[in-house]
């Protein structure tokens, strides 16, 4: 059976053109689903892994559905959990409207409010913001919400999982009440059902894969490891020995974490690694995913914060230095490859702690991650981390404290030698002792 191609969908000269541009001829799965049914002005949860096409997924209807007026005030709303995932989609809008007269504005926190006001201000029609820094603009009368017809939230997921729910239910109850809401996440968890219940208007749930189906196009593998040490030999060795690790992420719990491993492994590989996590600035996250992308790094250690959203292209293998705590991390991460339907390969390192957080991963996908032997060659470290280091317990000794009725009074008896009492004499009763009689000091002068 043929494949369906863009111009089969109902889309505009415009966007054709811009396709055309980008050298886009297909949609992927998630688009071809979606499509007719936000062209329905229905709500809709679209069900979708990342690499999967998604944002394409509903930035197409949504501009097909936009309408040019005169009063500059945003029509699209599009909320997503990162500042860099705002950044891309920027990027991603304006492209696909380049041969439309349409202005989107990025606006998310930890930079100046006063610039994103203003652009505001001056007038929009589609904005993507942080939901921290949305609520600032709106509250602060710089962003008119009256004229949204369509929200997307994308990623609720991992908003939800990053605390923002009440930004996000703030929101909800400010926009327009005549509006179509659009949600996509590559998971559904019990918060995401719950936020639709309370504010969508009969849903229709479109999947591209069911939850935590792993895409096909990454090969999986693991290999057990005993310690931290260990996993940076194994890594090392593996970026020795093999070249068509070109392009490599490479994921770890936390932040300090991700530190130790970078100050390990950079003189290994000088110039050729950086590291990206939420304490490093605005300009260091951007120049490391920049120097990645333009193949200068060779690699780059990053907690989960790039897992989601950061369209980074041809990236060739994903490693799981840690086996994250929550299974749906491990779709996200692995979806950094094998995107565009190339190929990628995701290895994990699992230690004796982490079988249960690997056991759980399984669980979710339905799939046994193949078990790979570790090479031969590799050294096997006795050294353990502080946090490896077995915990010393401490056998807790209970103290009795005495009942109130054993204790004794708060105040004591005085000894003899405090017992004296201060007298005053006067002076007549001194005199009387003296000289048997009263004696005065003489008779007052007139």
């Amino acid at each position: 059976m043929a494949m369906m191609t863009f111009d089969e969908l109902n889309l505009s000269k415009p966007l054709l053109n811009a396709l055309d541009d980008l050298g886009l001829k297909y949609p992927t799965t998630i688009q071809r689903k979606i499509f007719s049914v936000i062209m329905s002005g229905r709500d809709v949860c679209g069900i979708a892994q990342t690499g999967t096409g998604k944002t394409y997924a509903y930035l197409l209807p949504c501009l097909r559905l936009w309408k040019y007026s005169k009063d500059r005030m945003p029509q699209i709303l599009i909320l997503v959990p990162t500042r860099e995932l705002v950044i891309q989609v920027v990027e991603e809008v304006k492209k696909l409207s380049a041969y439309m007269t349409l202005e989107v504005v990025g606006v998310y926190g930890g930079v100046n409010m006063k610039p994103q006001a203003l652009a505001v201000e001056n007038g929009c029609d589609v904005v993507v913001a942080t939901p921290g820094r949305l609520l600032d603009l709106a509250l602060d009368g710089s962003l008119r919400m009256k004229s949204i017809k369509r929200l997307v939230i994308d990623e609720v997921d991992e908003m939800l999982n990053l605390g923002f729910r009440t930004q996000l239910s703030r929101i909800l109850d400010i926009l327009p009440p005549k509006r179509q809401n659009l949600m996509f996440s590559a998971t559904i968890i019990d918060e995401v059902e719950s936020l639709m219940e309370t504010y969508f208007t009969s849903p229709e749930m479109v999947e591209a894969a069911p939850t935590g189906t792993p895409l096909e196009n990454i090969e999986q593998i693991k290999y057990e490891v005993p310690n931290f040490y260990t996993k940076v030999n194994l890594l090392e060795q593996m970026l020795n020995t093999n070249a068509e690790m070109s392009k490599v992420l490479v994921f770890v719990a936390t932040k300090s974490l991700a530190d130790q491993l970078y100050d390990e492994l950079q003189p290994k590989f000088p110039e050729q690694v950086g590291v990206i996590h939420s304490n490093k600035s605005q300009n260091h996250r951007f120049n490391t995913v920049n120097q990645f992308q333009a193949g200068n790094y060779r690699f780059i250690i990053a907690t989960d914060i790039i897992a989601r959203g950061l369209d980074i292209s041809e990236v060739s293998h994903v490693i799981n230095f840690d086996t994250p705590e929550v299974p749906e991390a491990y779709i996200h991460r692995i979806g950094r490859t094998g995107r565009a339907d190339k190929k990628g390969i995701s290895i994990t390192y699992v230690t004796p702690r982490e079988t249960e957080n690997m056991d759980r991963i399984e669980a979710l996908m339905n799939y046994k991650v193949p078990l790979a032997p570790l090479p031969d060659g590799l050294l096997i470290s006795s050294v353990l981390t502080d946090d490896e280091l077995p915990k010393v317990k401490m056998k807790d000794v209970l103290i009795r404290l005495p009942r109130r009725d054993e204790t004794g009074p708060a105040f004591h008896e005085k000894k003899a030698k405090n017992k004296k009492v201060n007298i005053k004499i006067r002076h007549t009763d001194k005199m009387m002792a003296k000289y048997g009689k009263p004696k005065t000091r003489g008779q007052k002068k007139k």
